[in-house]
């Protein structure tokens, strides 16, 4: 009876120090739902999708991880990480000096630069928001974009939207001159067209342009590994698999 009580006891602690392992494993991935093409709800099953996810799921062998991916609004994504409520951000948030105090960014995965979105009667070839002075313009919530604009003194008013749809419909709409928006999000979203009254500005040069890659706490120890596992998906093509299948290079 003695054995197998201690038997039993060390089967009990094995069991348990699996299950541990296993709850370690899984980390919750924070995301914005309205990032396309890199973050996005999937409306065909209401799962989070996009080029960050696929990137997540290319390199969680590497880290020893079993993601769980959750919709974090793009405002919310650092303090939902500082505050230990998610683990990994995977979202097109720009690495900046501002953002790297807080947090630990990876290495790049993709850069782009702003785009600008006008009414269609607007046919003036822009080239710098600079040469929307004394204009209306709209930028989204914790952005780079947003203190750029603000603090240039160049605008009538910086209005502030929650994401770029809603900027996109009130150009549409004429109730602001102009928006800004990550590029390759702003194309998506006229692709659709379901605003027949905007346009891209092609003559447009970005003044914001950065890159982006997955920002963990600063005590995470599995920067290495990340930075390692992206190296990774870069030189064997799997990255470059994602980007086309997101209709990006």
């Amino acid at each position: 009876m003695r054995l197998n009580a201690i038997l039993g006891f060390s089967l009990a602690l094995m069991v348990g120090g699996s299950a541990t392992a296993l709850a370690q494993d899984a980390v919750k991935v924070g995301s914005s739902p309205t990032g396309l093409p890199f973050t996005f709800v999937n409306t065909e099953n209401s799962q989070m999708d996009g080029v960050l996810i696929d990137v997540v799921k290319a390199i969680k062998d590497d880290l020893g991880i079993e993601p769980e991916f959750e919709a974090v609004q793009f405002s919310a994504l650092v303090p939902s990480l500082t505050s230990s409520k998610i683990d990994i951000i995977a979202s097109a948030m720009f690495i900046t000096e501002a953002r790297g105090k807080v947090v630990a960014f990876s290495d790049p995965v993709y850069g782009y630069g702003e785009g600008l979105f006008v009414p269609i009667s607007d046919d003036t070839a822009y080239k710098s928001y600079d040469d929307l002075k004394g204009k209306t313009v709209g930028v989204q919530v914790g952005t780079t974009f947003v203190d750029l604009f603000q603090k240039s003194g160049l605008f009538n008013e910086v209005k502030i939207y929650k994401g770029i749809p809603d900027i996109i419909a009130d150009v549409n709409a004429g109730r602001i001159d102009a928006g800004f928006g990550d590029g390759p999000m702003v194309a998506y979203y006229l692709s659709k067209g379901q605003f027949p009254k905007v346009k891209v500005v092609e003559s447009y040069e970005p003044s914001a342009a950065g890159e982006f890659g997955l920002a963990l706490r600063k005590d995470d120890e599995r920067m290495p590994k990340v930075n390692e596992a992206i190296a990774r998906i870069k030189t064997d093509g799997t990255l470059q698999d994602i980007l086309a299948k997101y209709g990006l290079k």
